[in-house]
């Protein structure tokens, strides 16, 4: 039998490649992620980051990141030969056993990470030896919990292998139950974890994996409610795990013995460790959201929502790392590293639809924080990788403490989920306790109860309404108060108000005296708050308010805009992103309000000034999001200012085009940040709708050609450009049509392939607005027109797979019934023989669908049909009769089309 031995050199140059690996320069490190890529592609690599690991004679940090790599490097063993899998296998377990701790802790991670690969069937001989050590020293013990308990949470069903004639599950389970009354408390801990993990994600399934388990559950439940009084918080806090997951796996298994449970969950939140208030707080989080145990979880709440509430108070910890003494900041620069990615989605076009506030559909502010290279790849760096997962200071926790997820937000989370679920019976049980605290003259207690009234703000609305009279002068007093964080959490409840329509749905005069008025001007006021967290807060409810009252802040335009204008002069500039937010929603709520001069030469120098920085700020994208509402609302008033802001969209558009192109030349640079080019066709989008042909001069004028440009975005290779690049062309259809008409046979070669049946679903938004522009371009060229006639069959033949197409969003089929509809309007000897197909699904489509021009424009292209096919839509007669009783405000035109085919119909059936 031959055995895999390293060669000298090969052996060298892997160690002072590692060795290398600990230098800390950005350039050292990426030339040795490259050296590291390379060696990889030798079949043997990982045989000798194996040898590494175990040889005791290196030195430990060196066996530390082989032991990493080794691990990472895992899914390669299928390609290595027999004889070095074999070494491999007897290095992971000899370093295993290794005196260092860390070492084998690494060697234990490898294992997990092979065994997954060649499955334990394929290693018995680590299993006996995880099993050999569970009857070992406590050490011994320890070392193969740290490996089952995750390999029982990566591939519980792998395990279930046979050893020595029994399945392997059947023999540890019951040891893991024994271990759970162990006197190391580790060892305890590991064995809930175990057997935690061996219970199946999907509800009332048994795998294999769960067979064992299943076979002793009774006793299982009893373990676990001995050890939920465990000294030790690790194992207390698996406990809660542990039965959060048979919550959700077996819930008749626990039924009968609800109350114990039900009593060491309300014990354990009132524990010492935060970890396992988190824990149990999730337990009814996970009871709330399970609809079938409502009857069950009923008479619990007198003691459920009260302990909740208590759980939301903030701890000394979360004051510490909030710095909830700083009274001012406003004064104080931000830090870029405080700052935090906000990528957003581009401009979609949407319908509204009955029972959606108007404007609902275009979305925007999609926040992602993942990076991404090409084509979504994620990017990773091995070496940094391996030394973050050696090495962790947690130096950023400070700026994650406030949106982290802790004991305070899972408990307002069960809590807006149980009044979701039990509406006036939770305020019941809650109100109470809740009075209480609204009135402690400790200020963390009124806070706590400020944040449950906006947790429970839309679950208990009916409750809740007899007593708004009292609670929203009470949240608007709050923002007088001397603490920061009770001011900034009394905002985000008053938005919570706000978007449910309480502080802003149409009302008397006296009523909004009472309500909208003085909600208003308590977070403009926070809006121009000395501390930063409160201006956030401030800024972000007051957009609420802006898109939930709409057309109802008209009359007070003035003093919100001297606000927000206050605002810019006092911003740092994280707070100015939120603050472009609250000004863009402004101008989706108003719309036309902004057209005065007064409001114009307010606000528009004051944006403009704003863009004074190079193209490739990051700033600049929320700002550009920004100005795309502003100048759609203030329409032909944008004229005076309407070529600089061209130009410097086409500029970064440029910029962003020929960085791109770099790019893709050279893949090892930073792939460029899409969303500046996004944002700049976005703006160009608003102002072509603002100010319309006033744009002839700068279009001709711009360099690069402008519709060349277009073309490119259109042939982009990421999806948000394109979609921002077919919201532009449906634009310019609509406000340039005399422009764009020139350039319409070349695009339509693209919009007629981005018109996808099955679109990949970072494609959608993308295929959404091109089957919007097409309807749009349709219109503009006419009636029967030549230059338009021969694309009507492709188009056709691709937007009615999309209507008819069952997974298709329902934006998507909306869109696509539409333009179907407008171009069957201007071409209908072209479409109506194809009217049997696509009727039934584009009254469907259309059903919901709010009264406007759009929709008016769509269905008359219908009655044409209709008319010039009237079999066509016999077979969905119900369906087209039930459209046309949901028009409220037909237009004359669409009317009397109506009239003439049902009354047609009538004399004839």
């Amino acid at each position: 039998m031959s055995y895999w031995s390293p060669q000298e050199e090969c052996l060298k140059e892997v160690l002072l490649t590692i060795h290398e690996s600990t230098l800390t320069q950005q350039q050292s490190q990426r030339n040795i992620t490259h050296k590291l890529n390379t060696l990889s592609l030798a079949p043997d690599y990982i045989a000798y980051l194996a040898y590494i690991l175990s040889c005791d004679e290196a030195d430990d940090s060196i066996r530390r990141i082989a032991g990493y790599l080794l691990k990472n490097s895992a899914n390669t063993v299928i390609r290595v030969s027999p004889e070095a899998v074999d070494f491999i296998k007897a290095s992971l377990l000899q370093a295993f056993s290794d005196p260092c701790e860390s070492i084998s802790n690494v060697a234990g991670l490898a294992i997990v990470a092979f065994l997954g690969i060649l499955e334990p069937r394929g290693w018995p001989e680590c299993l006996l030896q995880l099993i050999d050590q569970l009857g070992g020293t406590d050490d011994q013990q320890q070392l193969a919990f740290f490996v089952l308990e995750k390999a029982c949470e990566d591939y519980p069903g792998k395990l279930n292998v046979e050893i020595h004639g029994g399945f392997m599950l059947d023999y540890v389970v019951p040891t893991f139950l024994l271990r759970t009354e162990h006197q190391n408390s580790r060892i305890r801990s590991h064995a809930v974890a175990c057997l935690s993990n061996l219970v199946p994600t999907k509800p009332h399934t048994v795998p294999i994996s769960a067979v064992a388990l299943l076979k002793h559950i009774d006793l299982f439940i009893a373990c676990l409610l001995k050890c939920a009084w465990d000294e030790d918080p690790t194992v207390r806090r698996r406990v809660c795990q542990a039965l959060l997951r048979l919550l959700a796996w077996q819930p008749d298994r626990l039924i009968p013995q609800l109350d114990n449970i039900a009593g060491d969950m309300l014990f354990l939140m009132k524990d010492t460790q935060n970890v396992v208030v988190l824990e149990a707080c999730e337990f009814w989080l996970t009871f709330a959201e399970a609809q079938e145990l409502a009857a069950y979880l009923l008479p619990l709440l007198p003691q459920v929502a009260p302990r909740l509430l208590d759980c939301m108070v903030y701890s000394k910890e979360d004051l510490l790392w909030l710095d909830a003494d700083v009274e001012e900041d406003a004064a104080v620069p931000d830090k870029d590293m405080n700052i935090k990615p906000r990528h957003y989605s581009g401009k979609t076009h949407g319908l509204n639809r009955e029972g959606t506030s108007e404007g609902e559909g275009s979305g925007n502010g999609e926040l992602m924080t993942k990076k991404v290279g090409a084509y979504g790849k994620e990017q990773l760096n091995e070496v940094e990788d391996v030394l973050d997962d050696d090495e962790s200071d947690g130096e950023d926790s400070a700026n994650e403490m406030e949106g982290e997820w802790n004991s305070r937000s899972c408990a307002a989370a069960a809590l807006e989920e149980l009044a979701v679920r039990f509406g006036s019976e939770l305020y019941k049980a809650l109100q109470e306790a809740l009075t209480w605290k609204l009135w402690d003259a400790e200020w963390t207690q009124r806070e706590s109860a400020t944040l449950a009234l906006g947790a429970v703000a839309g679950g208990c609305s009916k409750a809740l309404e007899p007593d708004l009279p009292k609670l929203v002068p009470y949240l608007v007093n709050a923002l007088n108060d001397p603490k920061p964080l009770v001011r900034s959490i009394s905002c985000w409840t008053l938005g919570r108000y706000a978007s449910h329509g309480w502080c802003t749905q149409p009302m008397s005069d006296g009523l909004k005296q009472i309500f909208l008025i003085p909600t208003m001007e308590g977070l403009l006021r926070m809006v121009l708050d000395n501390n930063k967290r409160v201006q956030e807060a401030g800024c972000s409810a007051f957009a609420t308010l802006e898109e939930d009252a709409g057309a109802e802040l008209a009359p007070y335009i003035e003093p919100v805009l001297r606000s927000l204008v206050l605002a810019f002069h006092k911003y740092q500039a994280k707070n100015m992103q939120n603050l472009y937010d609250a000004v863009g929603m402004l101008a989706n709520a108003v719309r036309g309000g902004l057209q005065e001069p007064k409001y114009v030469d307010t606000l528009l120098p004051l944006l403009l000034g704003k863009m004074k920085v190079k193209d490739h700020d990051k700033h600049l994208i929320p700002l550009l999001e920004c100005l795309a509402s502003v100048t759609t609302a203030v329409g032909k008033a944008m004229c005076p200012y309407s070529e600089p802001v061209f130009d410097r969209c086409v500029n970064i558009a440029r910029a962003s085009m020929a960085q791109y192109q770099t790019y893709q030349q050279n893949p090892d640079l930073d792939e460029p940040d899409k969303m500046l080019l996004v944002f700049a066709l976005d703006l160009l989008s608003g102002l072509t709708h603002g100010v319309g042909m006033q744009l002839k001069l700068a279009m001709e004028n711009s360099q690069p050609e402008f519709f060349q440009l277009i073309m490119l975005c259109l042939k982009h290779p990421q999806a948000p450009v394109r979609q921002s690049a077919y919201a532009l062309v449906g634009d310019l259809a609509m406000s340039c049509f005399p422009m764009l008409r020139p350039h319409m046979p070349e695009i339509m070669q693209e919009l007629i392939l981005q018109l996808d049946p099955e679109p990949k679903m970072e494609f959608i938004s993308a295929c959404n607005n091109a089957a919007w522009s097409v309807g749009e371009v349709a219109l503009r060229y006419g009636r029967d027109d030549p230059e338009f006639r021969p694309w009507v069959q492709h188009l056709i033949s691709r937007l009615v797979p999309i209507l008819l197409h069952p997974k298709a969003p329902r934006s998507l089929h909306e869109n696509a019934a539409v333009s179907i509809g407008r171009i069957g309007l201007m071409h209908p000897s072209l479409v109506a023989p194809l009217l049997p197909e696509f009727a039934q699904a584009w009254c469907q489509a259309l059903y919901e669908i709010r009264d406007n021009e759009e929709k008016d424009s769509a269905f008359r292209g219908l009655c044409t049909l209709v008319q010039a096919n009237p079999m066509g839509i016999t077979k969905s007669l119900l369906w087209f009769c039930n459209v046309i009783v949901r028009w409220n405000t037909p237009s004359s035109e669409l009317n009397s089309m109506f009239e003439t085919i049902l009354t047609g119909f009538k004399a004839h059936d």
